[in-house]
């Protein structure tokens, strides 16, 4: 079974792109509090109630669910084409960067909860690594993005803003 031809994104995706990149940058902002609470936990100390521990725990969670749905949607919905002029290295890396985006999400989630929930003290430090491996395909994304708009003139930044273009 093939995934359906489509022409932009829909609305839909277009929220959850923009969501899950809100939900990303408030878990790298608000990072301390629970950073704090697994060092002192891994130190055998106690760590009062904080709302910004749970608010990362509940925003990996949430994450979870939300790139799950971007992939469902992906899966039966499809993605818009590429730019007709898209350099071939290029599209090869468009692919390989957002199969890579879904893995470190997901592996960020399990990561984390394992080593939260099932105190799998490995999984902190693979947690750990993840966080920067995203950082650096964040950044390929929005130099991308850049490339895209000022290089290429594709317009691709209208696809995650407008639906359907």
């Amino acid at each position: 079974m093939t995934a359906p031809i489509t022409t932009g994104y829909s609305r839909t995706q277009i929220a959850l792109h923009w969501a899950v990149a809100a939900l990303v940058a408030a878990q790298y902002l608000f990072n301390d509090a629970i950073a704090e609470a697994w060092s002192a936990y891994v130190q055998g100390k106690a760590y009062g109630f904080d709302p910004l521990v749970l608010a990362h725990v509940a925003g990996g969670v949430l994450i979870l669910a939300l790139v799950l749905w971007r992939i469902a949607l992906r899966t039966t919905r499809a993605a818009p084409p590429l730019p007709e002029r898209e350099p071939p290295a290029l599209a090869v890396l468009a692919r390989v960067t957002h199969l890579a985006f879904y893995g470190v999400l997901i592996a960020l989630s399990a990561t984390g909860a394992l080593a939260w929930f099932a105190d799998v003290r490995p999984a902190a430090s693979v947690h750990n690594v993840l966080k920067v491996v995203l950082l650096a395909l964040i950044a390929l994304h929005v130099l991308a993005v850049i490339f895209h708009q000022s290089v290429l003139k594709s317009g691709i930044m209208q696809r995650m803003v407008r639906p359907g273009v």
